[in-house]
């Protein structure tokens, strides 16, 4: 164990800790929006709940996700400083544009979202929701398109005098195929977790239904319900499709990933999608690895990665060969234990959580709910199972570019800070995960708190016989 193997340990462990909330952030923002104009052109005060009680929610998932976020800056600086040294002239496109023109939009239009409810016109209002939701979904762009460019590095030269990359095309880097394939496939994907979101939630008070405060109660929570089903199941399809161009983009830029998610050794023509493989190998200059078990789906790989039954896909002794003559000697594998089954898990439960959408679709079809309780369990259960998907698809996203930080350009063994010590990274490890490991606690307990506490605890119902209040009111903290 050395100092670059605790650094990437954190920025992995860190990385994963905020990528929970990113995805809810980007989905919800647009969740709340849309909720809060049904409101504005209907008038029907459940609405207007129902913007309040999942703002509230979303406001604190926004929270935790900023404090989150910027530790990741930080370490750029702390363990990775030869990468910095390398990629800063680049990254600093993206990511200014991020900071300067989608996260202050975000922030500032979410600060006048929730101090302007009775203070701002409503369509005013309405419009800085909008604003922040929009600056979330830029925000992510810009983030993703600083990510492509690691896999698939366009736009820049590097400088022979001091060996730093610089911009050469900024246009090039945000129209990267990568990019705006990566930002579709994700954004589709927070979508999935936005939806069972608001499903689980909604599955929880209905499930519970008989100690509702106000008898208005079950139906706010019936159309969220349906809401989130048809969000869940869209962003689904969006996903599986985008999901497909990944697979080819994969076979084109990182064929050593496609290669390590399927556990294919050998350069194969009609390729099978594998199922379960047991292998070993031991990977050389040469490269020699097997299979001794390998259960496989046949042609479904090469269709995948070529759009043909019958497409040749490369296997990885035969890229492990072809890179060691390119870049020198070396290990060009990533840990293909850790990408095949990161590769099965994400489309294994992300599957799963959009099927609980179709499901419930199904069984909420006009406008009847759910009689069984077993599927209020199971819609809950669809949100962490949600996550989790998200997570093995950035596992796979990021393990699968090993050994390199920046693909052909940068090894992650040069880019770790050369006077960083062994102990130094292994303090700060100890203190953020011990940290985060109180945020999660934290972020649960206040969730669920105003989860229980339902919608009246931001907008009280009026007692029986009165009607409800023709002034907005302000949230309640």
């Amino acid at each position: 164990m050395d100092a670059l193997d605790l650094a990437r340990w954190q920025f992995g462990i860190t990385t994963i800790y905020h990528f929970l909330f990113v995805p809810l952030t980007i989905g919800l923002s647009v969740v709340v929006a849309a909720l809060q104009t049904a409101w504005h052109r209907t008038g029907r005060p459940e609405y207007l709940r129902a913007t309040k009680f999942f703002g509230k929610l979303f406001l604190i998932n926004f929270a935790m996700g900023v404090v989150t976020g910027i530790v990741q800056e930080f370490q750029f600086g702390m363990n990775w400083s030869a990468y910095s040294t390398f990629v800063g002239d680049v990254f600093g496109a993206p990511l200014a544009l991020e900071a300067l023109l989608a996260f202050f939009l975000e922030s500032t239009f979410i600060g006048l979202w929730i101090f302007g409810w009775d203070r701002l016109p409503r369509r005013v209002h309405l419009a800085t929701i909008w604003a922040a939701a929009i600056g979330s979904n830029l925000s992510a762009f810009f983030i993703l398109a600083a990510n492509a460019w690691m896999r698939h590095p366009v736009g820049f030269a590097v400088d022979p005098v001091n060996g730093r990359a610089y911009l050469t095309d900024i246009w090039a880097v945000v129209t990267n195929p990568q990019a705006l394939s990566t930002y579709v496939h994700v954004v589709s994907a927070s979508f999935v977790v936005a939806g069972l979101f608001v499903v689980a939630v909604s599955a929880y008070k209905l499930l519970h239904r008989d100690r509702a405060p106000h008898p208005d109660e079950p139906g706010l929570f019936r159309r969220t319900l349906r809401a989130g089903l048809v969000t869940t199941a869209v962003a689904g399809a969006v996903v599986a499709l985008s999901g497909d161009h990944q697979a080819k983009l994969m076979a084109e830029y990182e064929p050593m990933k496609l290669a390590s998610a399927e556990a294919i050794w050998e350069t194969e023509g009609a390729a099978g999608f594998s199922l379960f493989a047991i292998g070993d190998h031991e990977i050389g200059e040469v490269g020699v690895g097997r299979n001794f078990v390998d259960l496989e789906v046949p042609y479904v790989l090469s269709f995948l990665a070529t759009g043909s039954p019958a497409g040749e896909v490369e296997g990885i002794n035969d890229l492990q060969r072809r890179f060691s003559e390119q870049f020198g000697p070396g290990d060009y594998t990533p840990n293909i234990p850790v990408l095949y089954w990161s590769f099965r898990l994400m489309i294994g439960l992300g599957l799963a959580g959009v099927g609980v959408g179709v499901l419930g679709l199904w069984l909420t079809r006009r406008g009847a709910l759910p009689r069984q309780r077993w599927m209020y369990r199971v819609a809950i259960a669809a949100l962490p199972a949600a996550l989790a998907a998200n997570i093995f698809g950035w596992v796979l996203t990021e393990m699968g570019r090993q050994p390199w930080t920046v693909v052909g350009q940068l090894l992650t063994a040069a880019s770790v800070s050369p006077g960083v010590s062994l102990f130094e990274v292994a303090f700060s490890l100890t203190v953020f995960t011990l940290l985060y490991g109180v945020l999660a606690v934290v972020e649960a307990r206040l969730l669920l708190r105003y989860v229980k506490a339902g919608p009246g605890h931001v907008m009280p119902y009026p007692r029986a016989g009165e009607p409800e209040p023709d002034r907005i009111p302000a949230f309640v903290y």
